[in-house]
């Protein structure tokens, strides 16, 4: 064989790229003919007109490793890209370039502004596809779905049009959540609540009849005008004679009357509650039950409407606030006000705050659905990882309400409902239509409202898999088995995909749904851009590679924990890579004139069968950790395996071998360190697949691409427990050894002397003698004897280990007077500290006040002074 060159630094620019390239011309990404069950994911499409920020980094780097693992398993294999066309969103980004070109939306009409989104999103969409590509995503792009693309809309449809007919879809004339800014309706899930500061206006109401008046309070007083009664709680004996008398309401003078309902709390403020139906949802429930107008006092655009007095129509809600209240004030209505904290609802899009508007608007009945999608949870037929978010799925589902799903927008699905002008009956329809199903009148209108988003969204396990058509696709590889996203959207998506499945597919989409951390900066605050302490993605691909990235990400992902980082973090996955680079580059370049041969384990090392028990159990661990979604333990297995086992042990331990003028020991050796090298890029690829790749493919003993080789699997013929532990005792009398001639700063290339003293009956007793001149090697030991005996052990100092003794002979490496004095001061120092932080454990009043983790840091000190002061003092003993 040839030597190999790889790069003396590893240089991720150089082969990430076109191993990518490599990959999409090899078709690598598509699942593969199989006798074994598929393995699919749908990736939650991100909005096309965003960018991948760390929270994508993170979920899209967990599911390539989950789909390249199971790809490697032999698995048919699929990750299924798309994008959202995340309307709201899409649209005002498109309204916000279109003002800044000095273009208003409203001139240039639907049809022309729907052309300019269309453009938006084919610009942003490549921008994230290709952002995906530079991280390793191996979704299979010849799948790619929009969700406004062709089929998916015929899918939107099928569901909109089946849910009407069977009376789940409906359309009400219903107090909704207004964004006056987005200028349409929202959900409730889309409403973000959070405390703020604000004022308590207490106002008087007179009776009409001028015999006095009434106290009422509220934060909004803009929303008197329209107020259509005032409420007491009918047990409340301080008003049962004034129920249904009549208040005269000020600035509107429009007489109210005063009813009883229970709703009413006796205990908060005066127990009497000004009643706006059309302004808040509890006001809507009491106006139904007492027959109460509705007032309307908004137009769609937040400024007050024709129903308010002349004066304040057209004003927006703060400038009319400030002008009711002067007017109170004139009038004499006003009583005073205070600070006052409450919540308040605001656009999780733009941040407006959320005005309750009454309008017609399409909901969908969720109460049938939600009972079945809690079934199958409590079925077990899904399983949350963590477990707790459970939770978070069956309380939002077991207080559900119907779903507001018309949106005033141009961009998304078009409500398929059709108006008649001439008989005032409509259509919902497949396919668009062009005279009334009714009276056959060409006099007709399409709704102009779009679908919610997630409308689309919810069928997205099936509907881009050929849903309402019964595909191949759909067959094969519906349900899907894993979800990998964020607690933010269980209720936005999770919980209604699960629904939707349930309705038109008769069972749930995924079973096992692992919920992602949120990635945090180093201080623990959320990212955003607003506090500017985003960290992009691409920026971290661009100074340390997609593999440190990614590899860095998987290894803090712990189950249920946010991940903290900074830019510095991502050190840790390139030193890793660097490891793997500089490993095989130092095998590949000693391959010159060796000879390439298959593998014979019999015969084998106590090393190499060592390293083989270690593959075989790693691989056993890694296989473990996916089986239940912990990222960090599998990522921590294969980093341990590689990083200890194969490098600074086996690769060590294999030199003389490797530099043996005894060819045939050569030989055998290079080989088997080619076979190591090359079960340990398959054991990594998952985690790191363009180094792998890179050096897989370099292996003078590896045919086609790593990301299609099979996955190291636990191998019970290659377990050998007795050889492994002692290897592993060996192991232990090194670090100590090499830990003595640290603690003694004895140089690292100042030879030592050493002993081993063996107990009788030892089992690593021949281990031991076998591996003495590699033990002597790793501590660079001048000479080193392993016995059950010592004749003399003067002038050395012990290191303990199970069934052995080392003994180290420090007098021949060190000044002992020198070594002797710096000792006995670091004791000094150290008793002193003993001394204070036990004075403050003895303190009574320490102990009361301080936290748990303040007594438990202190604690810790005491039992590390202990320890260290007991090891100096047996340091001294042994140099006396």
């Amino acid at each position: 064989m040839k030597r190999v060159e790889l790069s003396k630094a590893y240089n991720p620019k150089e082969f990430e790229g076109p191993i990518y390239s490599q990959w999409e011309s090899a078709s690598a990404f598509g699942p593969k003919h199989s006798d074994k069950d598929p393995y699919v994911i749908v990736i939650p499409p991100p909005n096309v007109t965003g960018v991948l920020h760390m929270g994508h980094g993170l979920n899209n780097s967990l599911q390539d490793v989950l789909i390249r693992y199971e790809r490697m398993t032999g698995r048919p294999t699929l990750w299924l890209p798309g994008t959202d066309h995340a309307g709201i969103a899409t649209q005002n980004v498109v309204d916000r370039m279109l003002r800044q070109r000095g273009i208003d939306r409203l001139e240039l009409g639907r049809e022309a502004f729907v052309e300019e989104t269309w453009k938006v999103k084919d610009s942003h969409q490549k921008t994230i596809i290709n952002q995906l590509k530079k991280i390793g995503s191996s979704c299979d792009w010849s799948r790619e779905r929009f969700t406004l693309d062709e089929g998916l809309s015929r899918a939107v449809r099928e569901v909109f049009v089946s849910l009407y007919e069977k009376g789940l879809v409906y359309r009400s004339n219903y107090l909704v959540n207004w964004c006056v800014s987005c200028g349409t309706a929202l959900s409730d899930d889309e409403v973000e609540h959070r405390e703020i500061s604000g004022r308590l206006y207490r106002i008087r109401y007179p009776f009409a009849d001028g015999s006095g008046c009434i106290e009422i309070a509220t934060t909004r007083p803009e929303t008197m005008l329209g107020d259509t009664a005032v409420a007491v709680n009918p047990e409340d004996e301080r008003y049962a004679d004034l129920i249904g008398r009549t208040l005269m309401l000020p600035l509107a003078e429009r007489e109210i009357p005063i009813v009883a309902d229970s709703y009413v709390s006796m205990e908060f403020g005066t127990g009497m509650v000004k009643i706006t139906p059309a302004h808040d949802p509890n006001d809507w429930e009491i106006g139904k039950r007492h027959s109460l107008e509705e007032v309307n006092i908004l137009n769609p655009d937040g400024t007050l409407s024709e129903a308010v007095p002349y004066k304040y129509r057209g004003m927006k809600a703060l400038q009319a606030r400030k002008a009711v209240v002067e007017d109170l004030i004139s009038g004499g209505f006003f009583i005073g006000e205070s600070d006052h904290q409450h919540q308040v609802g605001h656009c999780y899009r733009c941040d407006t705050v959320i005005e309750p508007y009454l309008s017609d608007q399409w909901f969908v009945s969720m109460e049938s659905m939600a009972q079945k999608a809690l079934k199958a949870w409590e079925d077990g037929k899904i399983k949350f990882y963590p477990k707790r978010w459970e939770n978070t799925y069956t309380h939002w589902l077991k207080h559900i309400r119907d779903w507001c799903i018309s949106r005033q927008l141009w961009w998304g699905h078009r409500i398929p409902v059709w108006y008649c002008r001439s008989c005032g009956e409509i259509t919902v329809s497949r396919v668009d239509v062009s005279v009334c199903a009714s009276c056959s009148s060409e006099d007709i209108r399409q709704d102009d409202d779009v679908l919610d988003t997630w409308f689309s969204s919810w069928l997205w396990p099936f509907s881009t898999l050929g849903w309402p058509d019964d595909t191949e696709d759909l067959k094969q590889f519906f349900p899907t088995n894993t979800l990998v996203t964020g607690y933010d959207i269980i209720f936005f998506w999770v919980a209604r995909m699960i629904m939707a499945s349930l309705e038109f597919m008769g069972e749930v989409p995924f079973r096992d749904i692992y919920i992602t951390g949120l990635v945090r900066d180093i201080e623990g605050k959320k990212m955003s851009k607003s506090a500017g302490n985003g960290i992009d993605p691409l920026e971290v691909v661009d100074i340390y590679g997609a593999d440190a990235m990614r590899f860095t990400l998987s290894f803090m992902a712990a189950q249920g924990q946010d991940i903290l980082i900074n830019m510095d973090s991502f050190k840790m996955g390139s030193r890793f890579c660097n490891k793997i680079w500089n490993a095989a580059r130092f095998i590949l370049m000693n391959l010159e004139g060796a000879e390439l041969l298959d593998v014979d384990r019999s015969r084998f090392t106590a090393m190499d069968r060592w390293i083989f028990h270690r593959l075989s159990e790693a691989a056993g661990q890694t296989a473990a950790a996916f089986s239940s979604f912990r990222f960090n333990d599998a990522s921590q297995t294969v980093y341990e395996f590689f990083w200890n086992d194969v490098c600074d042990w086996y690769i060590e331990a294999s030199k003389p071998s490797l530099y043996s003028s005894d060819a045939d020991e050569r030989n055998r050796c290079v080989s088997v360190l080619l076979e190591v090298l090359k079960q340990s890029m398959s054991l990594l690829h998952p985690f790191v697949p363009f180094i792998t790749e890179e050096i897989y493919q370099k292996l003078p003993n590896t045919e086609g691409l790593v990301i299609e080789a099979p996955y190291p699997v636990y191998r019970k013929e290659d377990i050998d427990a007795a050889n492994a532990d002692a290897a592993s005792r060996m192991q232990e009398a090194v670090r100590g050894i090499r830990t003595l001639r640290s603690e003694f700063t004895i140089p690292p290339e100042k030879k030592i002397k050493a002993v081993i003293r063996t107990e009788p009956g030892f089992p690593a007793a021949a281990f031991f003698q076998q591996h003495r001149s590699l033990i002597a090697s790793f501590v660079n030991a001048e000479s080193l004897e392993i016995a059950e005996h010592i004749d003399d052990a003067a002038g050395s100092v012990p290191v303990s280990g199970i069934g052995y003794e080392a003994l180290v002979y420090v007098r021949d490496s060190i000044d002992v007077e020198k070594e002797t004095a710096k000792l006995k001061k670091e004791q000094k120092q150290l008793s002193s500290q003993l001394k204070s932080v036990q004075g403050k454990l003895s303190n009574d009043a320490f102990l009361s006040r301080a936290p748990a983790s303040v007594i438990e840091k202190e604690q810790g000190k005491q039992q590390e002074f202990e320890e260290r002061l007991e090891k100096i003092s047996r340091y001294l003993s042994d140099l006396a």
